[in-house]
């Protein structure tokens, strides 16, 4: 089953397809920002902050370099680059039964990078509400 959700997670990153990730969420998904120590509870403010990392994270340098998968899992590595800072991190989906994202959790190095993605999120994030 993680494969086939895996691959929807792919799809998305690659299409940027709004509905697709609404419809990948579970109502209450958890999300776990590098940048913000408290988790994020419920769909609206996880599809906010994926949404944003999409267009902070997701330029041309942006891949995927390695997949961990298990049932309800999976741990994904990705390498970019933003303003000459080379990032590299990882995502940590998990599924529930249904094939709807749980929980996930992004973790990302050094604190250089840290720190610019801190604040391109603050940025993009403040720019997606100002849109609403």
């Amino acid at each position: 089953m993680s494969k086939e959700n895996l691959q929807r997670w792919y799809d998305f990153v690659e299409n940027h397809d709004q509905q697709a990730l609404a419809d990948m969420l579970a109502d209450d998904v958890v999300f776990h920002s590098p940048v913000v120590h408290t988790p994020q509870e419920g769909k609206a403010i996880t599809f906010a902050y994926l949404s944003a990392a999409g267009n902070v994270l997701g330029g041309d340098h942006f891949s995927y370099v390695g997949e961990w998968v298990s049932e309800s899992g999976a741990v994904i590595e990705f390498v970019t680059e933003i303003d000459g800072i080379k990032i590299d991190g990882i995502d940590m989906i998990t599924w529930n039964a249904d094939g709807k994202i749980v929980e996930f959790r992004v973790m990302v190095r050094p604190l250089k990078a840290v720190n610019k993605v801190h604040e391109m999120m603050g940025l993009m994030l403040d720019k997606m509400k100002k849109r609403a």
